[in-house]
């Protein structure tokens, strides 16, 4: 019996998995999220997913472990989590009217088998009023998204458009996760 693991406990991630009707685990990796100023988003993302991957898989060797992280990039600067209030409104108001990149790396370990990728969806928002921004913050929803926002939710309304994969905005690219896990032998149940 193959056994699948989400290396997270992002309700999201979670959530979109659950979409494919697949049975898995969560297991919440332990792993350092630091990373290198400067170094390019697509490595920050694909390294860190390959760390909770990697976490998760030493004490589940024979499961297919799925790790998965996601930054927002705004012109050269990595945005993460909200500390606050007054940073969520920093954040929302540098994202306001402009298009900003959404970064969801990926990595799938199975034993000594691994591999990972990752997706880069461009996000353009409205021009955002400062009751728009305040009614959001107050919202709630900020604060556990990198970004300050989150494309499902309430923050749906801040969205102008976007180009690339719209799962991987809200967490996990589905449709290529699923791909990899055949590519390295999983059998969906379906």
């Amino acid at each position: 019996m193959q056994h699948l693991i989400l290396a997270s406990s992002s309700p999201r991630r979670k959530e979109l998995l659950e979409t494919l009707h697949l049975t898995f685990d969560i297991s919440s990796s332990e792993a350092d999220e630091s990373y290198v100023p400067g170094t390019a988003p697509k490595d920050i993302v694909m390294e860190l997913a390959i760390r909770k991957a990697s976490d998760v898989a030493q004490r589940n060797p024979e499961s297919f472990v799925i790790g998965a992280d996601t930054i927002v990039v705004a012109g050269n600067q990595v945005l993460g989590k909200p500390k606050d209030e007054a940073e969520a409104m920093e954040m929302l108001t540098m994202l306001s009217g402009k298009t900003h990149s959404v970064y969801t790396g990926v990595a799938i370990v199975n034993g000594e088998t691994q591999v990972q990728f990752y997706e880069k969806t461009d996000v353009t928002f409205w021009e955002l009023t400062e009751f728009e921004i305040n009614a959001y913050i107050k919202s709630g929803e900020p604060f556990d998204k990198a970004g300050a926002y989150g494309i499902q939710g309430f923050g749906s309304m801040l969205v102008k458009q976007i180009s690339g994969d719209y799962f991987s905005v809200v967490g996990l690219p589905v449709s290529r996760t699923v791909r990899e896990l055949q590519k390295l032998g999983f059998r969906l149940p379906y």
